[in-house]
């Protein structure tokens, strides 16, 4: 391992839930000495400068503001294509003159591995959600290059391949894992776990540290115990959902509950708010949950990550793409219970949430993967790994 000083890019894309599982890690190797520059756009500056590290402005064509995505697979998989094309550029104006001796990607920022490519320099993928395994292109992949636009996908991701510098120009292969992926996930949550190519991959678990003082909460005195209640922060537009909880939750004897609503509501939507209920646009949310006894989530992977290492059990309310797979992984697991946000009525959740918190053997379990995610090594280990691709 080097602890030589080095310049180490971070090529990300605006999308809060893609950008908070890596502001530890940077901030760790900040704090090595190394320094770090963070490639994205301007409205999540203010996280990237927080750690430390040097913003490198990239404009994204990603919607991820309005959460306006096409609602087919292509038309996704095209909308991120279209990005990093335009994004290469932009990065190329930058570490042309200014090279890094290492490049991390979300990704959704694998224009950096063309351009880490293109340089000879080391690439590393940090992934926030499951990768891909031994089968994958067979049982996922090949159906989807079945389906409307997939071979005109196919042709343009390749012309962008062959005149772009990138060594690895197989469309199947670039978006793909490079020679190093950490995942920043529990195993727990990983499909196929055990098909997965661990010469290339390594699960670091959550990279959720508590440092500064803005992460800090602190548990109303006489609480005894405390419900967490957060959709994310992309599908949050919810008032209705909202207001059950309140049913639900609210003048619940023992309960002090902690209500995120996002950017898109207002508390006063919800009317009168019971003694025992806080509600915010925004939370620590880690930090609030080392306090919970439960947590409502939409099964995001960085929520249901943030739940197993908290250890607490959950109530999985999926919206969209991988939150339902995420719910069902944590039914699997023996954490958590599944309710869609039509079947989430007040008395389902009440019911749901006595009922986790009573059971034995799911505070076993949470307890039991809570030891698991912490072993992984999070961002430590995530640290000490890129120090040893420098090497």
């Amino acid at each position: 391992m080097s602890r030589r000083p080095a310049h180490i890019a971070m090529v990300g894309v605006p999308a809060v839930s893609h950008v908070l599982p890596t502001l530890e890690i940077v901030r760790e190797l900040v704090a090595r000495g190394h320094r770090v520059t963070y490639a994205n756009d301007a409205p999540v500056a203010d996280l990237i400068t927080a750690t430390g590290a040097e913003l490198v402005p990239v404009a994204s064509t990603l919607p991820v503001v309005d959460n306006d995505w096409p609602e087919d697979a292509i038309g996704a998989m095209e909308t991120f294509l279209d990005d990093q094309i335009q994004a290469l550029p932009q990065l190329r104006a930058f570490y042309d003159d200014d090279p890094a001796d290492l490049y991390l990607y979300d990704i959704g920022g694998y224009s950096a591995r063309a351009l880490g490519e293109s340089q000879g320099r080391p690439v590393i993928q940090l992934s926030p959600t499951f990768v891909a395994w031994d089968g994958y292109a067979e049982e996922v992949a090949a159906p989807l290059w079945q389906l409307p636009g997939a071979d005109a996908y196919r042709e343009k991701f390749g012309r962008w391949l062959t005149t772009n510098g990138a060594t690895t120009t197989d469309v199947d292969a670039f978006p793909g894992a490079p020679g190093t992926v950490l995942a920043t996930i529990p195993r727990a949550m990983q499909p196929q776990a055990d098909r997965v190519d661990t010469g290339t991959v390594t699960f670091v678990g959550p990279c959720f540290d508590i440092r500064s003082a803005d992460d800090r909460w602190s548990r109303p005195a006489g609480a005894e115990k405390v419900l967490l209640v957060s959709l994310g922060s992309a599908y949050t537009r919810q008032p209705d959902f909202y207001r059950r909880c309140l049913e639900a939750f609210g003048d619940l004897p023992g309960w002090h509950v902690v209500l995120q609503v996002g950017r898109y509501v207002e508390a006063s939507e919800l009317g009168e708010l019971p003694p025992n209920v806080e509600v915010h646009s925004w939370v620590p949310q880690r930090a609030i949950l080392e306090q919970a006894d439960a947590f409502v989530t939409h099964a995001g992977m960085g929520g249901s990550s943030e739940g197993l290492l908290a250890g607490v059990p959950m109530i999985a309310v999926p919206q969209a793409v991988d939150q339902f797979m995420n719910a069902d992984r944590l039914v699997e697991l023996g954490v958590a219970r599944r309710l869609d946000t039509d079947d989430a009525t007040a008395e389902a959740l009440r019911s749901a949430l006595l009922e986790l918190t009573s059971d034995p053997e799911v505070a076993r379990r949470s307890s039991e993967l809570q030891s698991e995610a912490r072993a992984e090594g999070g961002t430590r280990r995530a640290a000490d790994l890129i120090e040893a691709a420098l090497a």
